[in-house]
């Protein structure tokens, strides 16, 4: 074969191609089909040079070129590291950051009913007498609500913290295959319980030590499950008004922004579940510890407000990159 003439014949394919590659993100519809084709036609010289001819530096540089276009055609793998971290930065963040008014809706009104069945409770001996016995009350007042937190080790009890908690957040998702409508009545049940809780602590004088030992992991734990409870009820809310795109188009992307967001709280959870184990039932001053909840809600705040209002900005949504089931709606 004579191989100047080959090259002479085929450079400007191989040109056209290399441009093609170095521009892949910005080609048209027809560029791209011209970008398939000649992957094909150069990846049949390069068969041809290597059985026809010894020439190397013709064989690499074709085989560089074959192998950026058939990264250009198939796509690349994107590293596991760059996901986690796009995850973390934008997906998460961002699903969160949409859903702030519907977050801050369940959140203020589960804390006012938790309140309201917290006073109801201490201002009225019958409740509490309905409730429980006072031997039973006067127990759980002076003993069991503080050794809850240190009966068991640091370590098993943040485990079972963490899957007690990622258990009441995972209700909140999985209510939300029923389009979040059994989700107000769990919030109730949990407002409930803190506002018995709370209400009999008061009823002794003993507030003090209800929120000294709730307040530490309470903020990030409670702010977890509205988040969840927020996104389940947006879900729902989607099937009713689903804006501009189609209903089912509509469904899918807040489906697996409920997925982001599952994913994401198992950490914060975690994270809360700690601070349970290791801070509220620690020797530190009440302060202390009910300061370090403080600082870990405002660093939980803080970082869905500064990432998601950027990933916002640059009209992220959280949902899969080219989801197969989107498509333009006029």
């Amino acid at each position: 074969m004579d191989i100047d003439a080959f090259v002479t014949a085929h450079r400007p394919v191989w040109d056209r191609l290399d441009h093609l590659v170095k521009h892949r993100s910005s080609l048209t519809g027809a560029e791209v089909d011209e970008l398939v084709d000649l992957y094909q036609r150069v990846a049949t010289h390069l068969s041809i040079v290597r059985s026809s001819s010894g020439d190397a530096m013709l064989t690499g540089r074709l085989s560089a070129l074959v192998a950026r276009a058939r990264s250009a055609v198939t796509g690349a793998h994107t590293p596991a590291w760059r996901e986690l971290v796009r995850f973390f930065t934008v997906s998460f963040p961002v699903v969160a950051y949409r859903a702030r008014w519907w977050w801050a809706a369940t959140a203020v009104a589960t804390i006012v009913l938790g309140w309201v069945i917290g006073a109801w409770v201490a201002k009225n001996p019958e409740v509490q007498a309905a409730i429980g016995s006072q031997d039973t009350i006067t127990q759980l007042v002076e003993h069991d609500f503080a050794d809850y937190y240190s009966e068991n080790p640091a370590a098993s009890f943040a485990g079972h913290v963490w899957l007690n908690n990622a258990w009441v957040a995972a209700q909140m998702i999985i209510f939300s295959v029923l389009l979040g409508l059994p989700i107000p009545y769990a919030l109730y049940s949990n407002a409930a319980n803190v506002g018995i809780g709370g209400g009999l602590m008061a009823s002794r004088d003993k507030l003090d030590i209800f929120f000294g030992l709730i307040t530490p992991h309470g903020l990030l734990e409670l702010t977890a499950v509205f988040l969840a409870a927020a996104v389940g009820m947006r879900l729902g809310w989607t099937v009713i008004d689903p804006g501009p795109r189609r209903r089912v188009e509509a469904l899918a992307e807040q489906g697996r922004a409920v997925m982001s967001v599952t994913l994401g709280l198992v950490v914060v959870l975690f994270v809360s579940g700690l601070i349970e184990a290791f801070v509220t039932p620690s020797g530190l001053p009440t302060w202390a510890r009910i300061g370090i909840g403080v600082l870990a809600e405002a660093a939980f705040l803080a970082y869905v407000i500064v990432y998601g209002r950027r990933a916002l900005r640059e009209n992220e949504t959280g949902d899969l990159e080219r989801a197969p089931d989107v498509a333009p709606t006029a």
